[in-house]
């Protein structure tokens, strides 16, 4: 019997990682972690913790904007003070998060993982490890333009940290990145241009609602470009200068690329072994395994219509945890995934989409939610929901637009993944009062 050095190895060590490795080594398999970077990957360190904590001070300018009187004075975001606070936020948590892989039992190797074989990589080009099993788990990076002067860019962890916010700022991109850090931005005080590629902002999310939050930005003086066909990026003096459409060019202090992610894969000597993949990440089937039976991959790097969010990474990591340790011999079975954009407002869904229930035919209903009491307690004046049931009455899908959706949502996740039906749902009595059940009122 050929002896390995661990049962399990994962290279990355993001959610898709330490969410089923840490309990994975508790039952007693022997799990190394190989990680060139912060333990914990994009999201705790340079994406979600972050951004959510920046996005507070927005969340609370505009409540008390629209609150009008009940406030005396003027609140402004301190942006300085914002990146500070935002540091403390997430400075400890690759160091809590290897804490907690390594109190479990499992090993982290500090490097870049290069594939030899099927159980073996090489770290840094300098040491073998080999395992039984390994998981793929690298998740995905800022993708770069190829246009001359690309370099002149900043990514979205640049834009994080940046200590002073520039006077001007373009943003080539108008998806999650391009729509959250344009709200930020504009609230914290910046003159904001979002260049599209096309004439479509958040294409996945339903268009009425991003209209709302686009003529809402609007208004704010976010200027939108649409089918920009952004050509280079040059340096003029202090400034930079971005070279669009028909000669036409647009003088800015900052210039944030937010074109999307890809899959972080073409580092990993994929082609040495013959795993499938292709520009939208690694092929696998129902049991999270590549075309090679002991190689896995899970999170954001692997292809699938999946929205690339850490709840479907956590559910992917913990699946493979019980399967390594043999409680499931099952195929995953995703539930429903929901997913949010962070504006003001904000706009989040799960289940069937508005589109996909009117050509089932399914029921559509629309409420107007700025008009219910709850939503009158912030004085909200963007808030609406749509609600689809299918012929049986289950509740199959929801969105809404609104500054509590996320929490809406979330409350109705329930009845929407175990397709209660009108009875069950009607048993439901969420605390009150809370956004809990004013969205179950509504289901």
């Amino acid at each position: 019997m050929v002896k390995y050095d661990y049962d399990v190895l994962y290279i990355g060590a993001g959610h898709a990682t330490f969410d089923g490795a840490a309990p994975l080594a508790k039952t007693g398999v022997k799990v190394g972690v190989i990680e060139s970077g912060l333990i914990g990957g994009t999201c705790p360190n340079r994406g979600c913790n972050a951004k959510i904590t920046l996005d507070e001070p927005v969340k609370i300018v505009r409540e008390a904007e629209r609150m009008g009187d009940v406030f005396e004075g003027d609140l402004k975001i301190n942006w300085t003070q914002n990146i500070v606070h935002k540091q403390e936020i997430i400075e400890n948590l690759p160091q809590e998060l290897t804490k907690r892989l390594e109190n479990s039992g499992a090993t982290i190797i500090k490097g870049h993982a290069t594939f030899k074989n099927n159980h073996t990589v090489v770290v840094d080009n300098m040491r073998e490890i080999t395992a039984e099993k390994i998981v793929i788990t690298t998740g995905l990076r800022p993708h770069r333009l190829n246009i001359l002067g690309t370099e002149l860019a900043h990514d979205s962890e640049e834009f994080m940290n940046l200590k002073k916010l520039p006077e001007k700022i373009v943003i080539v991109g108008s998806g999650y990145i391009g729509m959250e850090f344009a709200t930020m931005a504009n609230a914290a005080g910046a003159q904001v241009t979002v260049m599209l590629h096309s004439d479509k902002v958040l294409r996945n999310f339903y268009q009425p609602y991003v209209k709302m939050v686009v003529d809402d930005l609007g208004r704010r003086g976010v200027k939108f470009i649409e089918n920009s066909r952004v050509q280079s990026f040059e340096k003029i003096g202090t400034n930079y200068q971005v070279n669009y459409g028909d000669n036409q060019k647009l003088t800015t202090d900052w210039i944030l690329d937010a074109t999307g992610r890809i899959p972080n894969l073409d580092k990993l000597d994929l082609d040495n072994i013959g795993i499938k993949y292709d520009k939208t990440g690694v092929f696998v089937n129902n049991y999270l395994q590549t075309n090679i039976d002991n190689i896995y991959a899970a999170g954001d790097i692997v292809a699938n219509n999946l929205p690339k969010v850490t709840p479907a990474a956590y559910f992917e990591s913990k699946y493979l945890m019980q399967l390594f340790s043999g409680q499931t011999t099952e195929p995953i079975d995703m539930p429903i995934v929901p997913s949010v954009v962070f504006t003001s407002p904000r706009i989040a869904k799960a289940g069937i989409s508005v589109e996909e229930a009117e050509k089932k035919g399914y029921q559509v209903s629309e409420n107007d939610l700025e008009n219910y009491w709850y939503y009158k307690v912030d004085k909200e004046t963007i808030a609406q929901s749509k609600q689809i049931h299918d012929e049986a009455g289950h509740l199959v899908g929801v969105t809404e637009i609104s500054d509590q959706a996320q929490d809406a949502v979330n409350a109705l996740l329930p009845a929407i993944e175990f397709k209660l039906d009108p009875q069950q749902i009607g048993r439901l009595t969420s605390l009150f009062p809370t956004i809990g059940y004013a969205a179950w009122h509504r289901a």
